[in-house]
């Protein structure tokens, strides 16, 4: 048995040496050739070493701007909750009459945040950043913007306007390097599990460690509490980089960024999402077990999963025998994978309350309230192979590294390919980095992210039909093993009055041995 762990290493910033001092002067104001590269190489030091700092300065003023986000859940949930509040209190008297369970109902809903907000928080405790989160950011957004812009900003990531909302099928749009930066950041599996976490709960002053039971279990909560407020488990012990002087005020499209990932919770690690995961895993699995019947337990084939999202098909994979790394951009995902995959001691250990947010194609309230059990299995005792590892940074800089030329038996793409801004070089980079002979499954819609950004920024945004992609595939030497179409949902509530179906690509192509 091999226990599983997502483990965030530090991220390790090559800063210069001291920059080299020029020679003074000769006595005649001149400098010999020699001294006029130093001098240049002076420059260009210090100018690498300011524009690092720089790039570190963003990249933790996002981080934080994440962080906050989570922080921000609980405030934006109780925001909500008083609209319509204040909804019902516009009504006319007969029909609040009709309508009088509904303050019962708000009560409940106020009563289920807490709920998420613990999961949230212990999240963050146990997340470890991979960078200095106390340091001064307090940089002019001109110098960052005009500095860092045009180097910094990598393929896949995006600078959200306050207007955008989530993606309409429930993935998590990319923000302004939302993902660590060229693959510094790498998360490996080691076979020790640690074991610091305490997983016992307290109720505490909000409730957040009771069981909703109906009305009479439905405590009454202050209007305001947040996970940052309670006295229960959820206070224990947070690090330094939680304190509140260190937040950021974030518009609250970032916090619908937090309700898609309790959505994309549901999708992979709850029984609830279980459909869905037949729909899309278990088309992929089978395929991956019938292209590689035989495989060996002292040399396992290699699989790649970019778009891990929460990693709960790189988790499977890596159960069927393969040595399987996921590959995830969004620091959303990295952080909310890394808890359930790190630090999840038992099934079902947390509840959650994922419909909440929504009152719109409800059934019933009882529908909207309901609890769901995370994770429907202990992720440690699943029975990986050795080496499932999971890499955090864009899939376009960490794979285009010559070291990934040939380096994987497979590569398995699911709801990822239409995250490009160039799907082509998507496809040239998967096609590089399969061994001859290898295999590409892949799954999902075109949804293109990058289709309707509308801002300052010219976002690259090339858009093909289904038929010119498998072209472009062609191209790049893959050869059909088959290829068909599977209905399928993403992040759907399964007893909503409105089910959101893809009608998904679905194919395996193998890549063409070269001509010896």
């Amino acid at each position: 048995m091999i226990d599983t762990v997502y483990e965030v290493m530090k991220l390790m910033m090559s800063v210069p040496s001291k920059t080299k001092k020029v020679k003074e002067r000769s006595e005649n104001n001149s400098w010999t050739q020699k001294e006029r590269t130093m001098g240049t190489e002076s420059i260009e030091d210090d100018e690498q070493l300011r524009r690092m700092k720089l790039e570190v300065a963003l990249e933790v003023k996002s981080l934080r701007r994440i962080i906050s986000a989570y922080l921000n859940y609980p405030e934006a949930a109780e925001e909500a909750v008083k609209r319509n509040e204040r909804s019902f209190e516009r009504l006319p008297p007969a029909h609040k009459a009709l309508l009088c369970h509904l303050p019962s109902k708000f009560q409940k809903l106020r009563w289920c945040i807490p709920k998420n907000s613990f999961f949230i928080f212990e999240m963050l405790k146990m997340f470890e950043p991979p960078l200095d989160m106390s340091q001064d950011i307090d940089i002019c957004e001109h110098e960052l913007q005009s500095d860092v812009s045009d180097s910094h900003l990598l393929p896949g990531q995006r600078n959200l306007g306050p207007s955008e909302l989530p993606s309409e099928d429930g993935r998590v749009p990319l923000l302004k390097t939302d993902g660590p930066n060229l693959g510094d950041v790498i998360c490996r599996f080691p076979k020790e599990m640690r074991n610091e976490q305490s997983t016992e709960t307290n109720a505490g002053s909000c409730g957040i460690g009771l069981e909703y039971k109906g009305d009479e279990g439905c405590p009454n909560n202050e209007a305001t509490c947040s996970a940052l407020g309670c006295t229960g488990n959820v206070m224990s012990s947070p690090p330094d980089w939680l304190d509140p002087s260190l937040q950021l005020h974030v518009p609250l499209v970032d916090v619908d960024k937090v309700r898609c990932i309790i959505r994309n919770i549901v999708r992979d690690w709850a029984s609830e999402g279980q459909k869905e995961r037949d729909q899309c895993y278990k088309p992929i699995l089978e395929e991956l077990q019938n292209l590689f019947p035989h495989r060996s337990k002292e040399s396992p084939p290699t699989c790649l999963v970019p778009g891990a999202g929460l990693g709960r098909l790189a988790l499977e994979i890596s159960c069927l025998g393969f040595i399987c790394q996921g590959n995830e951009f969004s620091y959303y995902m990295m952080i909310c994978s890394s808890f359930i995959l790190n630090h999840a001691q038992t099934a079902e250990e947390w509840t959650i309350y994922p419909w909440i947010h929504s009152n719109c194609n409800s059934l019933s309230d009882n529908d909207q309230l309901r609890p769901v059990a995370i994770p429907d299995i202990h992720p440690a005792t699943a029975g990986t192979t050795e080496g499932f590892s999971m890499c955090g940074g864009d899939f376009v800089e960490v794979y285009s590294d010559p070291n990934q030329v040939g380096a994987w038996d497979a590569v398995v793409t699911c709801f990822f390919l239409d995250t490009a801004h160039n799907i082509v070089q998507y496809i040239d980079i998967i096609s590089r980095i399969l061994k001859d002979g290898g295999v590409w499954i892949n799954l999902g819609p075109l949804l293109y992210h990058f289709a309707d950004m509308y801002g300052q920024e010219d976002e690259m945004s090339v858009e093909l039909s289904l038929e010119d992609v498998k072209k472009v595939a062609l191209h790049y030497g893959f050869e059909f093993e088959q290829s068909s179409t599977i209905e399928t949902t993403y992040t759907t509530n399964p007893r909503s009055m409105m089910q959101n179906q893809y009608h998904a690509a679905f194919w395996s192509m193998r890549k063409r041995m070269k001509n010896v």
